[in-house]
């Protein structure tokens, strides 16, 4: 449980920043701003998931959030997405280390409940639907 509570955590400090940065100008930044906006929406309820409901899902929706959210910032902070480019500030990086964290407790809460098998594979006949 303290894989599922660290990742609903990191999800919401990742929520936190993309919502503080919509706010401070990102939000008339076209497609950039709406998918800001998307982040937070996502970030929120991945955690709420994440505590509420026992399941491999929330899980998988939260490591998935961390890779895709940081596999973005590496995007824009190198080469731009969609005409933007980010810089290395402080709240960056703190939104950085919040999805890596979220894809390290998504993984290691899945491995801890049983949802993972020795190779990553699901454990076939296991009583977790």
């Amino acid at each position: 449980m303290r894989f599922r509570l660290l990742g609903a955590l990191a999800a919401v400090v990742s929520a936190i920043v993309h919502l503080y940065l919509w706010f401070d100008g990102v939000k008339d930044q076209g497609v950039v701003g709406a998918l800001f906006v998307v982040n937070v929406f996502a970030g929120v309820m991945i955690a709420a998931l994440l505590i509420r409901w026992r399941h491999w899902v929330p899980l998988f929706l939260l490591a998935g959030f961390g890779a895709t959210t940081l596999g973005a910032f590496v995007i824009a902070a190198t080469a731009g997405l969609f005409g933007i480019h980010t810089g290395g500030t402080w709240y960056a990086w703190l939104a950085a280390a919040s999805e890596v964290i979220a894809v390290v407790c998504g993984a290691c809460a899945a491995l801890q409940e049983g949802y993972l098998g020795r190779l990553g594979v699901a454990r076939v006949g296991s009583s977790h639907t």
